[in-house]
């Protein structure tokens, strides 16, 4: 019988590379994901309810490249927002109060 040397000159290659929750998310924040899907509800060939479901996971600056940047002007997610809208909202009023005051003051 013949002596068998088990001892490698080289490392076993291993298997898959494992990686972790936090490398995963950074690299969906980093280039993004959509997800894309319908719902449909159809009685004896009668659509009756279609919900389409659009879903888009980025981090903010992967999304602002993409030229995605709603939260920014919606005042319900945005306090610059929500600023901007009762600003708005303010002058809007005084200006239909100047209209109103000098419609009564010209009679």
């Amino acid at each position: 019988m013949t002596d068998v040397d088990f001892r490698q000159s080289q490392p076993l290659a291993s298997g898959p590379q494992t990686t972790n929750l936090a490398d995963i998310l950074e690299r969906v924040l980093d280039k993004g994901i959509v997800i894309a899907g319908d719902i449909k509800i159809d009685l004896l060939d009668i659509e009756l309810l279609t919900i389409r479901l659009r879903l888009f996971v980025a981090s903010v600056d992967t999304a602002k490249k993409a030229g995605i940047d709603w939260w920014e002007t919606d005042p319900a997610l945005s306090s610059r927002a929500s600023r901007n809208a009762l600003q708005e909202e303010n002058r809007e009023l005084r200006e239909r109060l100047e209209a109103l005051e000098s419609g009564t003051s010209d009679d």
